[in-house]
């Protein structure tokens, strides 16, 4: 099996500008999710995929490897599915380019229970949370069998009786079978997307499986500037830092 890891990264971020290269302990943030990445061991190459050649320099500077995609994508998913037009693989790993305390070993937890649910398009995993009100964390709803049901900024679900044990927050690692990538290329954004922002609500809408993981520890993207300070108080005492 073939496992491709793919970044989506760009300079048009609207919350944070620029935030791909904004410097964290001497690196650009999208070099830390890179060098995390290429420490996956399920991973056989990490591609940084953007538009941007300020980003693309960085990625050859620190020695990874980088395709060019369009200017014109609405999401991730779509630069991505654009750069695996020409890679052969028989998964894809989406990793955001906004998470530089990435956990290699989520990327291997992921691999591995795609690899056991092959009937899967999409996996992606949550993590528990205690606090869900900020609409920045996607929450996750699942069946019995670990197919997700529906994906939100909201509260969900919705405490009308009892609060429940805890929520759970999609983390961005998402792995598609190479078939599922293309054909979430084919669809056009669909109406939930375009109301909660969430691009794999597409995936949802269109029939196509979309399972979950449950993991354990902690993982945050970098949205605005709170979420960067704390990246930088946070990679100050972070072990795996010293591994690159």
């Amino acid at each position: 099996m073939r496992v491709v890891g793919l970044i989506p990264s760009r300079l048009g971020s609207t919350r944070l500008p620029a935030k791909a290269l904004l410097t964290i302990d001497g690196l650009p943030l999208v070099i830390h999710t890179m060098k995390r990445a290429q420490l996956a061991k399920s991973l056989d190459e990490v591609y940084v995929c953007t538009d941007s050649e300020k980003i693309a320099a960085a990625v050859k500077k620190y020695g990874g490897k980088h395709i060019m995609t369009r200017v014109d994508h609405s999401n991730g998913t779509e630069r991505i599915a654009e750069a695996a037009e020409n890679i052969e693989a028989d998964f894809f790993v989406d990793i955001q380019g906004d998470e530089p305390l990435l956990n290699p070993d989520h990327i291997d937890s992921v691999v591995a229970e795609h690899q056991k649910r092959p009937e899967w398009d999409i996996v992606l995993p949550s993590l528990p949370i205690d606090k869900p009100e900020t609409q920045h964390i996607c929450k996750v709803i699942h069946d019995a069998n670990f197919r997700i049901l529906y994906l939100s900024r909201a509260v969900i679900p919705q405490p009308f009786k009892r609060r429940p044990d805890f929520y759970l927050k999609h983390l961005s690692i998402i792995s598609f079978t190479s078939e599922a990538l293309r054909h979430y290329s084919t669809l056009k954004p669909s109406n939930l997307e375009k109301v909660e922002g969430i691009e794999l609500l597409r995936a949802i809408e269109n029939g196509m499986v979309v399972g979950t993981v449950l993991l354990e520890g902690d993982s945050f993207s970098v949205d605005i500037k709170q979420d960067f300070d704390k990246a930088i108080e946070r990679m100050a005492i972070d072990e795996m830092r010293k591994q690159y």
